[in-house]
């Protein structure tokens, strides 16, 4: 089944995409947080790509409540702190997921850009595992993977807005003994998992980039995605 859906959490109803494995379960989860751009069909397809693998899995839409400038600020500062409205929203998806019947309550996170930013700073509040796509580092990063679970991460090195991101991560984990896969590819830049290009309203955000997909990077990144997520979750 893939639909869009309202789930009721301890949070309040939250708007976003289902999409659940074919046969008979019960499955492990993901939590999908998507960009900056919200909940769009590049979201949807990558939420589908879970369920492709025997993973039940649920995009929330963070930007679904009130005007789209304020939330967009206000999401922004819940993924530099890990706390706030989107982070309280993002755990009460979870908890949503882990108690549906069809789940193993085992919960696992996956974030792209702005996702990527969530996707680390909760890595350390009660999830599985932890996969961050080309995610913005927090500011006390020790902090935020202290007691971290695991994580596998991924970067392009043309990407100008996130210079040094992946060593300085792939150095907080190993500081923080936290079980991690990180990896830049020297052929891709921001967003290279995803096919659709950037608005025209997100042009001045997206400058030095090198933003779009790479079939390599791509590739590759799932490989070392489900390969954590298996060894974790299953």
């Amino acid at each position: 089944m893939r639909t869009d859906l309202t789930a009721a959490t301890t949070a309040g109803a939250i708007p976003g995409y289902l999409a659940v494995p074919d046969g008979e379960g019960p499955w492990p989860a993901v939590v999908v947080i998507h960009e900056l751009f919200g909940l769009n069909d590049d979201i949807r397809s990558l939420t589908d790509r879970f369920a492709a693998e025997d993973y039940l899995a649920f995009a929330p839409d963070l930007l679904a409540r009130g005007n789209r400038i304020s939330c967009l600020v206000s999401v922004a500062r819940s993924m530099s702190s890990g706390q706030g409205p989107a982070a309280e929203q993002i755990l009460a998806v979870r908890d949503w997921l882990a108690g549906r019947d069809d789940c193993t309550g085992k919960v696992g996170i996956a974030g792209f850009c702005m996702g990527g930013g969530f996707a680390i700073v909760m890595a350390n509040q009660g999830f599985d595992v932890s996969a961050a796509q080309y995610g913005r580092l927090p500011k006390n990063l020790a902090a935020a993977v202290a007691g971290s679970c695991p994580m596998v991460a991924s970067y392009g090195a043309r990407d100008g807005s996130l210079v040094g991101a992946a060593a300085q991560l792939e150095a907080a984990l190993e500081s923080g003994d936290v079980p991690h896969d990180v990896k830049e590819y020297p052929e891709a830049g921001h967003s290279f998992m995803n096919h659709s290009s950037a608005p025209k309203w997100a042009a001045p955000f997206t400058r030095g980039m090198h933003a779009g997909f790479v079939d390599t990077a791509a590739a590759d990144a799932w490989e070392r995605i489900l390969a954590m997520f298996e060894q974790t979750l299953r």
